[in-house]
């Protein structure tokens, strides 16, 4: 259950009062605060963005600063999950490929799982956003991935998800990794319409999705 801090948290992240959030989001974590549920509270509160987004009641120019505002308390937490016992596994478990699909320029629940999964020792080529399918199949070529990640935050970007795990199988490499999907809306209904191998809710699940597939204990 969401605690009164983390409730305001999102309240301030959602409603754009940056000043007001990064101060919180310090004074928390000073506290002693747990930094992956902050990370977890930052999610929700950019699901309840992407959903004003959609409504047209957001613009991108909200899209960004919540990006950016992400971006600081990503920075703010990242030491503290590393001081945890992050970082510990090894070096380079294995290769993971990950971008936010063609049509959407949102990146901020990909630089979690991005950084999260760095911290758990994989290598991981972030492709960055806006990302077509012939680039995610050039980067797979290159890096022999076991893992491809597709990241999308807007409902648009379901059909650019499932149109890139189709251009994967029509360019012969489909069976040679396991794809995983994430972002926004993503749920198991849209797993199965991309046919992406499973989905993960958050930066957590990612990582323990990873972790399942290449046979590495938590």
């Amino acid at each position: 259950m969401t605690d009164d801090e983390g409730k305001r948290l999102i309240t301030l992240l959602a409603d754009m009062e940056e000043e007001r959030a990064l101060a919180l989001a310090r004074q928390m974590l000073d506290a002693g605060y747990d930094p992956l549920r902050m990370l977890e509270h930052c999610r929700q509160a950019m699901d309840i963005v992407g959903a004003r987004y959609e409504a047209e009641e957001y613009f991108l120019t909200e899209l960004m600063l919540a990006g950016e505002m992400l971006t600081e308390i990503s920075a703010m937490a990242k030491p503290l999950i590393i001081g945890e016992g992050g970082g510990t596994g090894p070096a380079a478990r294995a290769s993971i490929v990950i971008g936010t699909v063609k049509g959407d320029l949102h990146d901020i629940g990909k630089n979690i799982v991005t950084f999260m999964l760095e911290i758990a020792g994989y290598r991981v080529i972030d492709l960055g956003v806006d990302v077509p399918a012939q680039r995610f199949i050039e980067a797979i070529r290159a890096n022999q991935p076991a893992i491809v990640g597709l990241s999308g935050f807007l409902t648009l970007a379901f059909d650019s998800m499932k149109d890139t795990i189709e251009a994967f199988r029509a360019a012969g490499v489909r069976d040679e990794f396991k794809v995983m999907i994430g972002g926004g809306q993503v749920d198991e209904r849209v797993c199965e319409f991309t046919r992406a191998d499973a989905f993960g809710r958050n930066a957590v699940d990612a990582v323990a999705l990873c972790n399942d597939w290449t046979g590495v204990r938590a």
